[in-house]
């Protein structure tokens, strides 16, 4: 069985290179991708030329333009560039069946046993990256046994990560120091002069089989996945590259940081396992409208929608799919866009129940300088089974008539949650508690069916219930003839019950921790209806407490 083979993509530049791609003159000046994080706004993908002029990811915006005045920048696209990601996802196919993404800007293939059809492994990189070159997209990869070798070579194989000048190296001290070296002892305990491999060239490296400590030693600890402050702490005793860990005890690196640091050292040297799972085929159902002249009128994207929104349900109904959650998208003539979702109560095909709903939605869209593209996407659907109706013509017509109610009542709530949200619409459903606060329970109406039966109390129950609130009366187990609530006086007219409640014993719960109650239905002269208990008192004063009302 030939070794396992891993690839790993990392696309350094994708976010400013997709941009590029669309409007190629923003490679001739210094550009930038900039991330609204909403205090300031931060670069997080640079062109070359933008590199160059020594800006970095994650500079804010402000401190990049007075380095570099000219610098051009658009706004980061999140969903835009991940679904371009998934474009390059099926490209790369066509070198490997097994393919995955490993980071919001990465790819990973497993190509055991596909090289070969390439002409070799660095045949294989080599037409990759002209296919890459060839999209305008720059790409760094790395090959190796395992999944973490191959995620280190693509990203450190390439970089200059020499340490920084801190005095503390050899080959920072003076000349004259400096000659002296080798006949002393390194800086490092027990060790001798470090000898720092230069970076190799190229945008890739390539692994030998069965080798991985060859080619990682040499690089820095942060190939290794780690977090940051993992990365800071041990840079500062001095162990800068992996292979400085690879001699240290296991037993006290895991005592110290963590035992993620050994797991990742064993991952990417293949003592311990890394699956790759590749990402299943997904079911895009969306449609896309180019539009010659830029248009901003409600009308005309009530007509657009009118056009796609037919295409897509077709779409669904053939894949017996319903869509819950849509989203419609315009993009704008300068290279801005906006979307805006709207959510069913259930999933549905049927345009005339789809486009009331995105019709309610098309006022907040802003036309800016005019829309030019637009794009209606399922981002959530559900299996939607079709019902076929048979039997007498009574009983057909009495299910027609039920399932319209039902669909009427989806329609209904998917209207209210566009205004405020499905999950604000709620419905009360029976719980297996015998306690009357804890009788019933709240859900969500969209995600939850109606209740098929609501078991009787053993009594009638009030109309509103809310937290005992104490009453002065006589401390006897008989109903009160005269009481004060909520600083008002009450006569005792007419009395029902009692109703004795024990509290669920399994549970320590503050409000019955005052044991049995006698509940009694009290009318009083005011005309009030009250639901009053008398607490027992397990190991407190007895009393008597209102907990609801009947009207």
């Amino acid at each position: 069985m030939p070794p396992r083979r891993i690839l790993s993509l990392w696309f350094p530049r994708l976010g400013a290179e997709r941009q590029m791609r669309q409007t190629p003159h923003l490679g001739d000046s210094p550009f930038a991708v900039v991330r609204d994080t909403g205090q300031t706004q931060l670069l997080c993908s640079l062109s070359p030329l933008a590199s160059q002029a020594g800006l970095r990811i994650g500079q804010p915006l402000r401190d990049a333009h007075a380095i570099c005045p000219t610098l051009l920048t658009r706004l980061e696209n999140p969903h835009v560039e991940s679904a371009f990601l998934d474009v390059l996802h099926r490209w790369a196919g066509k070198y490997s069946p097994w393919v995955a993404r490993q980071d919001p800007d990465a790819l990973v293939l497993d190509i055991t046993g596909c090289a070969h059809l390439f002409g070799g492994e660095k045949a294989l990189a080599e037409g990759l990256q002209r296919d890459c070159a060839d999209l305008g997209l720059s790409v760094h990869l790395g090959i190796a046994d395992t999944l973490g070798a191959a995620w280190a070579l693509a990203r450190y194989s390439a970089r200059d990560d020499s340490p920084r000048r801190t005095g503390d190296a050899i080959d920072q001290e003076a000349r004259a120091t400096r000659a002296r070296a080798g006949k002393r002892r390194h800086w490092e305990r027990g060790g001798s002069a470090p000898v720092t491999a230069p970076p190799a060239a190229g945008p890739g490296r390539i692994a030998p089989p069965g080798k991985p400590h060859s080619v990682l030693s040499s690089l820095p600890i942060a190939a290794l996945r780690l977090e940051p402050l993992t990365v800071e702490h041990l840079t500062r005793l001095g162990l800068r590259r992996i292979g400085d860990l690879l001699g240290q005890p296991r037993a006290a690196l895991a005592r110290r940081f963590g035992r993620e640091l050994v797991l990742r050292l064993d991952q990417a040297m293949g003592s311990a396992p890394e699956p790759l799972t590749p990402a299943a085929p997904a079911e895009h159902f969306s449609t896309r409208l180019s539009l010659p002249d830029p248009i901003g009128l409600e009308s005309d994207l009530l007509a657009a929608l009118d056009r796609m929104l037919p295409t897509l349900c077709r779409r669904l109904e053939r894949k017996g799919t319903g869509a819950r959650t849509l989203r419609f998208e315009v993009y704008r003539t300068d290279q801005t866009m906006q979307w805006v979702t709207v959510s069913l109560a259930r999933p549905a095909h049927d345009p005339d129940r789809l486009r009331p709903l995105l019709a309610m939605k098309l006022p907040e869209i802003e036309a800016g300088f005019g829309i030019d593209m637009i794009r209606l996407d399922a981002i959530r659907t559900e299996p939607l089974h079709g019902r076929t109706r048979t039997g007498h013509l009574a009983a057909g017509a009495a299910v027609a008539t039920r399932l319209q109610a039902n669909t009427a009542l989806d329609d209904l709530m998917g209207r209210i949650g566009a205004r405020i949200g499905l999950e604000q619409i709620t419905r009360r459903h029976p719980a297996a508690s015998h306690l009357p606060e804890k009788s019933a329970l709240t859900l969500a109406a969209a995600w939850s069916p109606p209740a098929a039966h609501w078991p009787e109390p053993s009594a009638p129950r009030p109309l509103l219930i809310w937290r005992p609130e104490p009453v002065q009366a006589a401390d006897t187990v008989a109903p009160p003839v005269t009481f004060r609530w909520r600083g008002r006086d009450f006569v005792t007219s007419a009395a029902s019950g009692p109703e004795r409640i024990a509290p669920e014993w399994w549970f320590d719960d503050p409000d019955w921790r005052s044991g049995l109650r006698d509940y009694w239905r009290i009318d009083t002269d005011r005309g009030d209806q009250l639901w009053l208990y008398f607490a027992h008192g397990a190991g407190l004063s007895p009393g008597w407490f209102c907990h609801g009302s009947f009207a």
